[in-house]
């Protein structure tokens, strides 16, 4: 059995424990929190016997561990329960609004290393210098700002001062383009001080020295042997930064009104909509072990230097 595969079924195998406790922790805190499902459903002004029949429809006057092995016994069949609500199959709500935030995630991303490449090979190349100490300041406000801070900012310049961007909803590739800024500006810092540091280590290396020896121009030295070598450990960093992004999108959705699971899944939690939380974020935790095995095999291949542990 080849080495990928082995760390392949490694991850997967780990994949269990990690649906465990985030279906255990989701159903434990949802019922914890305080609200009702039955009040939001009928308003306060509904009778005892309706409240009653309405606890029975959803299951919710059965006792709290048999609530969760019946909820154990839909997963494990593949279902993900019905909404409160609506009736309508959870996997199907989410899977509507699913494509939406990995549209948005993938935006991020891209935004992020498009911005960060370029901007830490140069300071990495001008280090302790002017261009070094304007990225190194541009990454800290990038790290430091959060997104609720920084997604309104974007819409009174962009969308209220100067009207070139909408401010919200979904429409076209116009209306990615602040939620995708938003979302990617903390990653693209952290991209930008790990290409920085990468490249500034490389660039101290050996044959980094025999190509200039050679007479090889400057640009063919950086951008054709160090990034080679230097975007390796940056690989892992944007792999496991996918699934943040999977998780900050939950407040830039709500920002930006952007129709993704984000959004659906503060719905769901204002109106305790038990299933759909559920569901919501039990997709999101599984998106994530799912990209960090890829990118930990991707990384493997990069670098045949690293072995399974």
């Amino acid at each position: 059995m080849s080495t990928l595969i082995r760390v392949l079924l490694r991850r997967l195998v780990l994949v269990l424990p990690v649906v465990w406790a985030v279906v255990t922790l989701v159903f434990l805190l949802i019922h914890i929190v305080p609200g009702d499902p039955v009040l939001n459903y009928l308003g306060e002004r509904a009778t005892p016997q309706q409240v009653a029949e309405m606890r029975h429809r959803f299951g919710l006057d059965l006792p709290l561990w048999q609530q969760y092995v019946n909820y154990w016994q839909q997963l494990l069949t593949g279902d993900l329960g019905v909404s409160f609500f609506d009736r309508r199959p959870v996997i199907d709500k989410i899977l509507g609004r699913y494509p939406a935030t990995i549209e948005l995630a993938i935006a991020a991303l891209v935004i992020s290393v498009v911005l960060s490449i370029p901007l830490g090979v140069t300071a990495a190349t001008h280090q302790g210098k002017l261009t070094d100490n304007i990225a190194s300041v541009v990454s800290l406000v990038g790290i430091s700002l959060p997104n609720f801070a920084l997604g309104p900012l974007v819409i009174l310049l962009f969308a209220v001062k100067l009207r070139w961007l909408p401010a919200s909803g979904i429409g076209g590739p116009r209306y990615l383009i602040l939620p995708a800024i938003t979302l990617g500006a903390a990653l693209a810092a952290i991209l930008t001080r790990m290409v920085r540091s990468s490249v500034i280590e490389e660039l101290g290396q050996d044959y980094v020295k025999t190509a200039r020896a050679k007479g090889l121009p400057e640009q063919i030295v950086i951008y054709k042997h160090v990034l080679k070598n230097g975007l390796i450990p940056v690989v892992t960093i944007v792999g496991l930064q996918f699934g943040v992004l999977l998780g900050g999108a939950i407040i830039t959705e709500r920002i930006f009104n952007w129709p993704g699971i984000g959004t659906l899944t503060i719905e769901a939690i204002e109106a305790r909509d038990y299933p759909l939380v559920q569901g919501c974020i039990l997709v999101i935790a599984l998106t994530y072990v799912l990209v960090n095995t890829a990118t930990d095999l991707m990384y493997r291949v990069l670098d045949p230097r690293i072995k399974v542990e």
